[in-house]
């Protein structure tokens, strides 16, 4: 075992005695310091006869029971600092010190699926033209490696896709520019259906990309036939990451508010409240940003059990300047 990966694990099973001793079950995030989670990515794989990485892009090989962390890291004013190693890190999977560490990167080059959902509902009418060409310029500048891959849906009572899987930046614009706004707010529809028919992948063995939704709404659902949770549960399943932008522009932050910063903050994103719809664009830099600046952790879990179970990961890093944001947990696969 090399010196980091002694490390990582030596400094997770000193958190795990030092939990045990604090709290008898389960890591809470109640530590000093901000302690986000994490989930695995036994991720999706490009299109048959596609290439899978980018020219010096980390060649990683999951094995079913191993578990890809996607995390980001932040000083206290929110700059990001891809910079750190292995060794600044402590790591828990399902309250256990990781069996092994397998690689580690910083600056990650991994292929991106990101999903656009776009709400279409009446209620955003006014300000909908500004989401479109926001979406357009994210596309422009985030989609430049030619593994990368993106799909377009917009949603209001029910959920469209107008641009499946593809990099071609004509076709997902020609996607975004076809909503057309009306109806009513399926926001936990449309989160369930594109982790479950776009972003969730079953197979494992398979090599990692990072997965991401980008939701356009103002999180007031009023038809939805799913329940947060289970939108939530999804994503994890699917190993996904919410990065949402509420299009509400008052100053009070509403209950539609709240359920997007509960989808990011469990999936691992974040949420962005941009005061202007001017400044939507804004928003987009910066999930841009955060994108470029990734770490990917790959390691199997210690007593892994094929059940089907949600197992929580708790990372954080040891120097306490620093917050850890990733998943809470991911589900192991079923034998």
């Amino acid at each position: 075992m090399n010196r980091k990966t002694t490390g990582l694990v030596f400094a997770a099973a000193f958190l795990s005695a030092a939990l045990a001793a604090q709290q008898p079950a389960t890591p809470a995030a109640s530590q000093a310091g901000q302690a986000a989670q994490t989930t695995p990515a036994p991720q999706t794989a490009a299109p048959a006869g596609e290439e899978q990485t980018d020219v010096g892009a980390p060649t990683i090989k999951l094995t079913v029971n191993e578990v890809n962390l996607i995390f980001t890291v932040t000083d206290k004013h929110g700059r990001y600092n891809p910079n750190l190693q292995q060794s600044d890190f402590a790591l828990l999977d399902d309250s256990k010190a990781p069996a092994k560490v397998k690689s580690f990167h910083q600056q990650i080059n991994l292929p991106l699926r990101v999903g656009i959902l776009i709400d279409t509902s009446t209620s955003i009418r006014s300000r909908f033209q500004f989401e479109q060409q926001s979406a357009n310029e994210f596309f422009l500048e985030m989609l430049k490696s030619k593994n990368d891959r993106a799909f377009v849906m917009g949603f209001d009572s029910t959920a469209t896709v107008t641009q499946d899987w593809t990099n071609n930046i004509d076709g997902l614009e020609t996607g975004v520019n076809r909503l057309r706004p009306g109806g009513g707010t399926a926001v936990y529809d449309a989160v369930y259906t594109a982790c479950r028919d776009k972003l969730l992948d079953v197979s494992r063995g398979q090599e990692p990309t990072r997965k991401a939704i980008i939701l356009l709404s103002d999180g007031e659902d009023n038809v939805s036939h799913a329940y947060l949770d289970e939108a939530i549960k999804e994503c994890q399943r699917a190993e996904t990451i919410i990065y949402a932008i509420s299009t509400n522009w008052t100053p009070s932050r509403g209950k539609g508010d709240q359920k997007l910063t509960q989808m990011a903050k469990d999936t691992g994103g974040q949420v962005f409240f941009p005061p202007t719809v001017e400044e939507v664009s804004n928003s987009f830099h910066d999930i841009e940003e955060e994108l470029r600046s990734q770490y990917a952790l790959t390691y199997t879990p210690a007593d892994f059990k094929m059940d089907g179970s949600f197992r929580t990961i708790y990372l954080f890093c040891n120097d306490r300047h620093y917050q850890v944001r990733a998943r809470k947990g991911y589900f192991a696969p079923r034998q």
